[in-house]
């Protein structure tokens, strides 16, 4: 019965694998340069030192937005809404805390917003976003470096798909966030924005 089992899951594996190569083969990058931000695959991810204990981590789900990217001509442009009622701690009472006025005061700031203004290439392929971050009404420039950036035939959205991992640390305080610094919790917040865009 075990081995059974053990053959039908490989069976039904492959089967997959060569639905999903059939499909990819079907989907064919065009010449557009415009995407759309995929909500299941976007992200904005935060970790902070705790009274140098423990780290902290967070984050907004379900991102929307768009994308320009030209990788022929190395250039792009991207715009990401981040409404904060997404937040996710993963305890109710620590999201209750984070959206209060010591922190995100989301009641009064109920949106932050990436707006890139440089795309720039590495041997060929997207190392960093340059962008202006804006917070709490307070706008400063960041600078996301790619930790990994690809792009993929998606057989579930059906269109090619370019999108990565990007990371960069900010201090809080630069946009007014300065819940207990006094008491030893840090203003150094590593953020890491998850992108994944479907062609257009």
């Amino acid at each position: 019965m075990a081995t059974t089992a053990i053959l039908t899951k490989k069976a039904l594996a492959k089967t997959f694998s060569l639905g999903a190569k059939a499909v990819s083969k079907e989907i064919v990058k065009s010449d557009s340069i415009n995407y759309k931000l995929d909500p299941m695959h976007t992200n904005v991810r935060f970790s902070i030192d705790h009274f140098g204990t423990s780290t902290n981590h967070g984050g907004f789900y379900g991102l929307e937005g768009d994308m320009v990217f030209d990788p022929d001509n190395q250039t792009g442009q991207i715009d990401l809404d981040i409404p904060l009622e997404k937040l996710q701690t993963g305890h109710k009472k620590f999201d209750e805390d984070l959206k209060s006025k010591d922190f995100f005061n989301a009641d009064k700031y109920p949106t932050a917003h990436f707006t890139s203004t440089k795309f720039i290439f590495k041997k060929g392929k997207l190392h960093q976003i340059k962008g202006n971050l804006t917070l709490l009404k307070k706008t400063r420039p960041i600078t996301l470096t790619a930790s990994k950036f690809n792009s993929y035939p998606s057989p579930l959205l059906m269109a090619y798909v370019y999108g990565g991992d990007f990371e960069t640390t900010i201090d809080r305080t630069d946009w007014g966030i300065d819940g207990y610094v006094k008491m030893g919790v840090s203003k150094k917040v590593k953020l890491v924005i998850q992108i994944e865009a479907a062609q257009q």
